[in-house]
């Protein structure tokens, strides 16, 4: 199972796009990718260490637990990388 962590917080305007990109490109893989991902949201305001570390680069899409993106998400640069996966 691969899990794509969307980290924001309430307010920020780039936060509803990453998410939105995300899951438009995970419904957009083939089923035997996209069936195997689970897609998590976090808040910077819930969590004091998420917020240490990404308080300056929210959205952040962790792909499990590895950064993949900040600040923008490239719908094809994230597609790429799941499919090689």
């Amino acid at each position: 199972m691969t899990t794509i962590t969307v980290i924001g917080k309430h307010g920020c305007h780039l936060c509803p796009t990453a998410l939105g990109i995300v899951e438009e490109v995970v419904a957009g893989l083939p089923d035997e990718i996209g069936d195997d991902i689970e897609i998590v949201e976090r808040s910077i305001e819930d969590d004091l260490v998420l917020y240490d570390l990404w308080w300056e680069k929210i959205p952040v899409v962790l792909i499990d637990d590895e950064v993949h993106a900040h600040w923008r998400v490239s719908p094809d640069k994230l597609r790429q990388r799941l499919e090689n996966r």
